[in-house]
């Protein structure tokens, strides 16, 4: 094996370090409320601490002499991007499989909408991710009353929105005197 240009690694290690960090600090407020802005954060974050890692390594090979301190390092790297990006990888699949968002208390949303006058059932309840930043519903809400129309469904839509972050609502009303015929057991 070839020697370790240990300053050389150093060096270039730090410059790595501080360019990542850059633009880590440009990602973060992104990062919070975008997936692709959290992956590339995340991504910069790794890389920082990869360079980090190397300038550690370097300088522990200057010090020490053992060419080792070099590949077990490179382990721990692999390692720590492992770790980092796991939750990320569960974030992603369980969007690409309309799951519900973890932060989502479905039983919570299923509530508000019983709470809203003269809904007697919620059935056909979906909430999934439409992107990275906004987040749909789907529910019939059966009213044997009947509604009032927009007026009821702009104050469920503005409750739905304020109180669970769900921007995008579909809902569909039934008196339950038509949907005796249906699987779905409404009424």
């Amino acid at each position: 094996p070839q020697p370790i240009a240990g300053q050389l690694v150093i060096w270039i290690a730090l410059l790595g370090f501080a360019g990542n960090i850059l633009s880590a600090l440009l990602l973060h407020a992104g990062s919070k409320v975008n997936l692709n802005m959290k992956s590339a954060f995340l991504h910069m974050m790794a890389d920082a601490a990869i360079s980090a890692g190397v300038a550690v390594s370097g300088l522990l090979v200057l010090w020490t002499g053992k060419a080792v301190i070099d590949p077990v390092t490179s382990l721990v790297i692999v390692a720590y991007i492992f770790w980092g990006t796991w939750g990320l990888l569960r974030q992603s699949v369980a969007m690409s499989l309309s799951a519900v968002p973890t932060h989502i208390d479905l039983a919570g949303v299923e509530a508000e909408l019983l709470a809203s006058p003269g809904v007697a059932r919620v059935h056909d309840l979906h909430v999934w991710h439409m992107s990275t930043t906004e987040i749909a519903l789907t529910a019939h809400l059966v009213m044997p009353d009947g509604s009032e129309g927009d007026a009821f469904l702009s104050d469920v839509h503005e409750r739905l929105a304020h109180n669970h972050a769900i921007n995008h609502a579909t809902i569909q009303i039934e008196t339950g005197a038509d949907c005796t015929g249906h699987n779905h057991g409404c009424g």
